[in-house]
């Protein structure tokens, strides 16, 4: 399950990595399983601080119907966190002739094994806390307000759980492997393509993939 990541990709700042999951929370969540592996997508939100292992706790549900929450109490599971990414061309580079292009991307793997929460007051707060976040910052934010019958039949029909982050594997290819000077023609290339996820990945390679003395920006 390991993540090919050469030296010069490898994430080593924690907050660069805890940024990406709290971006991209959408996740794909896979289990080994026979005869195939178990696939589920799935938003997941990561729970750190006091109590938690030291790469924090992922907390999502599933379907009840879905069987992969049986599958994933077994076996040990990664979630792959998807960031921006986009195409790089050539022709951004100092020596277009000399390159080929690729493809910068940034991704974080997280394993550890699923523990299903059985108690529905605990399934609740899962459920409360993800619609926290992603109705928190509308203008007029959606809330459950379900008579006890139906808000214990949804409960009912939903599997929440954690997933204790045994390792972290994080990889942000951003044209590292290139001198300064390209990976500043690389930034410009992507910031003026019209499409939003080449943009986003000029804005990581900014922020990460920049020597600290280019400015507060690359480092923060």
């Amino acid at each position: 399950m390991s993540l090919y990541t050469p030296s010069h990709f490898k994430a080593g700042d924690p907050a660069a990595v805890a940024r990406l999951i709290d971006d991209e929370p959408f996740a794909t969540l896979i289990t080994p399983n026979d005869p195939e592996p178990a696939v589920s997508h799935v938003p997941l939100l990561l729970e750190t601080g006091s109590g938690e292992p030291a790469h924090g706790t992922l907390v999502g549900h599933f379907a009840r119907a879905n069987p992969h929450w049986q599958h994933a109490q077994r076996a040990e599971s990664i979630a792959i966190f998807h960031g921006p990414h986009a195409y790089v061309s050539p022709s951004w580079y100092a020596e277009p002739a000399k390159a080929v292009p690729t493809w910068n991307y940034v991704t974080v793997h997280a394993l550890g094994t699923l523990e299903v929460i059985t108690d529905p007051l605990l399934t609740r707060a899962v459920l409360d806390r993800l619609v926290r976040r992603f109705e928190g910052t509308r203008e007029a934010p959606w809330t459950l307000a379900l008579g006890d019958r139906e808000r214990d039949a949804m409960i009912g029909a939903i599997v929440a759980f954690r997933m204790p982050i045994r390792r972290l594997d994080a990889k942000f290819k951003l044209s590292q492997n290139r001198s300064t000077a390209d990976r500043e023609r690389v930034i410009g290339g992507l910031a003026a393509e019209p499409w939003p996820e080449a943009n986003a990945t000029a804005d990581w390679m900014r922020r990460y993939a920049l020597p600290a003395t280019h400015g507060d920006d690359a480092k923060a």
